[in-house]
């Protein structure tokens, strides 16, 4: 199997066979507190994106939905200050990029992003939800899976490779407070498409 082959899979059609529920948005209000321990606990700030990414269909209902989930989000970009961009990865991924100095401001928008998705019954589109953290140079990200109802950290290393020592502090620290993956073969690494890049980028 091969690295997009194995992207699919746990985001694609096998993820879909082995869903523990349907998608659910509020889920993502978990990390409005987390945000907190993540930096008193840990010292890692917001680095003030997140994104939501979704997998397309080729239909003009689910085209409509897209804009409309646009229109609303550029009606609150002055109530909120969320600026946001829509753009296709590498593998084909939709993402929707939100940017906000205010991390409650981007749980709430990728919160309701998230939701005009599953109310126009296109939750099964939904693949992830990522927040990204820093400290000192170091990143780390934490992945809300759709398709498995639950939350992983990513701590992305040099050449390709994961801080598997920081990835397991992450989740001693925030389990409980957030509703981590128990099986790590779940943790799918999203590695970004340049160097020191985001998976969003």
């Amino acid at each position: 199997m091969g690295l997009f082959d194995s992207i699919r899979a746990v985001f694609g059609s096998n993820a879909a066979t082995e869903a523990t529920k349907e998608a659910d948005a509020d889920d993502l209000f978990g990390m409005s507190t987390a945000y907190v321990t993540m930096e008193a606990d840990l010292g890692f700030q917001s680095v003030d994106q997140a994104a939501l990414c979704f997998s397309g269909v080729d239909s003009t209902d689910f085209a409509d939905t897209v804009d409309e989930v646009q229109a609303i989000l550029r009606a609150g970009e002055e109530e909120t200050g969320t600026i946001f961009d829509v753009h296709e990865d590498s593998h084909g991924w939709e993402w929707v990029i939100l940017q906000d100095t205010d991390p409650e401001d981007l749980v709430t928008t990728i919160h309701f992003a998230a939701d005009q998705f599953i109310q126009r019954g296109y939750g099964s589109r939904l693949l992830s939800a990522v927040f990204g953290f820093s400290r000192d140079g170091d990143r780390a990200y934490w992945i809300y899976s759709f398709k498995r109802g639950g939350y992983y950290p990513f701590a992305p290393s040099t050449n390709n490779e994961r801080n598997q020592q920081l990835e397991f502090k992450l989740e001693s620290v925030l389990n409980g407070e957030l509703a981590v993956e128990e099986d790590e073969s779940y943790w799918y690494p999203m590695w970004p498409d340049t160097p020191r890049g985001h998976p969003w980028e």
